[in-house]
């Protein structure tokens, strides 16, 4: 390092000098200028430790996840992104040289080329040009799809006690009509008598569950809901060359339905992390995820969603998968999940409003002390592509405080034109999996056949434990989609804590004893567990 390096500078360049594989985020800034020999890094290793990336619109948050993804690609990791504004695509291309991008390579040492990722693009239920992931209505589960119904804790004890009178009488929740079914066959008088003594849903509750699903349906969401199902296995592919594959999940089109996205990507993060085996702490993650517009899913949430998203955060990083945290500011985030972000991306925030200065003084408050910077001058005055980084050492402590000159991407920062994405979609292996929906018996058609039978026997028992399940016996083999078990999870061991403090679940679990508790356990947010 030069001698003409201020002192300051040494000592936190100092705090990023690790030995082992990392990503080159920049260079230390300070004054207005950027030390290019004094690297700002963050080790590989450490990115199952979570993280979060903040800032005021329009400061150039994008583009960091954009060059921390194609480095992250580089060295053999896959990883996933959400692209809400359609900007995220030109990952996929070379990047276009050009007087601004050869001066910040000069200005922060980085020997820039233009080279692209592999990439796949996906959409939700076909609610755009990639490839369409769908989830089926039971392996989503009670509590996620409470969140983008809008349900209250009433609401949602009793759409958790229909998922359970389903998973025990064999009836497949693949879509939005299933559930639908199954709501009115509990409202009527031969439901009723099936639902004494372990509870029952009021006229007026499913009334307004039924409602919401319709609502839904109408707004095109339920394209989501059906087979075949995506298989989260998708996201942890690499290669021929062993580059990681960039998965970018294409959301403008159901930009106006945040709920629904956003808790979509939850429901990846519990697949995920129910699928994936204890690894423990690797060289390098698995998989890293990208949370964009992460104030969404904590919006509005019940305590116990999230008390699932802090034990899934607490969790998943034990089977390699690292998260980061996309949103405007720290304070956007709850507490419990906020103190799980060991790595941290600050750029700029604005202090017009006294709101802003209260989120401002919040966000100084998150950082460990620093002896060169004054953080609330610096965190106000950072130009686009400028951030205030610090991130876990390889022995897990924290680095020193370090404003920072980012790298410019390697990859088209801007979104690729239409054909080019088409085709990309197009010439996927993944699109004859799962680009044409497919229609199973399930619990609509076996209730309209039960109700066309003159008279009406009892609903199918499930199939004993380990046994086939006939639907999906009968179904040809090339109907059959990655599979979920509808909700006879023998794996887990109990209930869900958080579906346990409803008082409808209470009396249910009391009165069906021990087989039946093993029936209809779930795992993390209600969600069913994969049968491979």
């Amino acid at each position: 390092m030069s001698a003409l390096v201020p002192s300051a500078v040494r000592e936190i360049a100092d705090g990023y000098a690790f030995t082992g594989p990392a990503l080159d985020l920049g260079a230390v800034l300070l004054d207005g200028t950027a030390y290019a020999d004094a690297p700002v890094r963050v080790p590989l290793a450490v990115l199952n430790r979570h993280g979060l990336v903040a800032g005021a619109t329009g400061t150039g948050k994008t583009k960091t996840l954009q060059l921390i993804a194609e480095q992250l690609s580089a060295q053999g990791v896959p990883v996933f992104l959400a692209d809400i504004k359609g900007d995220v695509s030109g990952v996929a291309a070379p990047g276009e040289p050009g007087e601004r991008t050869a001066a910040r390579a000069a200005e922060v040492g980085q020997d820039w080329r233009p080279q692209g990722c592999p990439a796949e693009f996906y959409a939700l239920g076909g609610l755009g040009s990639g490839i369409p992931l769908r989830a089926t209505v039971t392996s989503f589960g009670p509590l996620l799809l409470s969140k983008v119904l809008d349900l209250n804790e009433t609401q949602e004890s009793s759409l958790g006690l229909v998922f359970h009178y389903a998973d025990r009488n064999g009836l497949e929740l693949y879509d939005l009509k299933d559930l639908t079914a199954v709501i009115t066959f509990l409202t009527s008088p031969e439901g009723k008598e099936e639902l004494k003594g372990i509870g029952g849903i009021s006229a007026a509750t499913a009334g307004v569950i039924l409602r919401s699903l319709t609502l839904l349906e109408n707004e095109g969401a339920g394209a989501f809901f059906g087979e075949p199902e995506f298989d989260t296995a998708e996201l942890l592919r690499t290669a021929d060359g062993g580059a990681g594959v960039v998965s970018v999940l294409e959301l403008p089109a159901v930009q106006d339905r945040p709920r629904l996205f956003s808790t979509f990507l939850m429901w990846l993060l519990a697949d995920l992390y129910q699928e994936l085996p204890e690894v423990g702490d690797l060289d390098r993650p698995k998989l890293v995820f990208f949370f964009d517009e992460a104030h969404l899913l904590f919006k509005g949430a019940s305590k116990a969603f999230l008390e699932a998203i802090t034990q899934t955060v607490r969790l998943i990083r034990s089977k390699g998968v690292g998260i980061f945290f996309v949103t405007q500011t720290p304070k956007d985030v709850p507490a419990d999940v906020l103190a799980q972000l060991g790595n941290r991306v600050q750029h700029a925030l604005r202090a017009f409003t006294p709101d802003d200065a209260k989120a401002l003084k919040a966000t100084v408050s998150t950082f460990p002390k620093s002896p060169a910077y004054d953080l609330a001058e610096v965190l106000t005055s950072l130009g686009t592509g400028e951030a205030v980084v610090t991130v876990l050492s390889e022995k897990g402590a924290p680095t020193p405080v370090a404003a920072t000159r980012l790298r410019a991407p390697q990859s088209l920062m801007g979104p690729i034109g239409p054909a080019v994405l088409q085709a990309a979609v197009d010439g996927s292996a993944l699109a004859g999996k799962y680009r044409d929906a497919i229609d199973r018996e399930s619990a609509y058609e076996k209730l309209a056949a039960r109700a066309a039978r003159p008279e009406a026997e009892p609903v199918p028992a499930p199939a004993p434990a380990g046994g086939a399940e006939p639907a999906r016996e009968r179904a040809p083999e090339r109907e059959r989609a990655p599979e979920r078990s509808a909700g006879r999870a023998q794996e887990s061991g109990g209930l869900l804590g958080s579906l346990m403090s409803n008082p409808a679940l209470k009396s249910f679990a009391r009165s069906a004893g021990t087989q039946l508790g093993r029936e209809i356990s779930r795992s993390l947010f209600g969600t069913s567990r994969r049968r491979r």
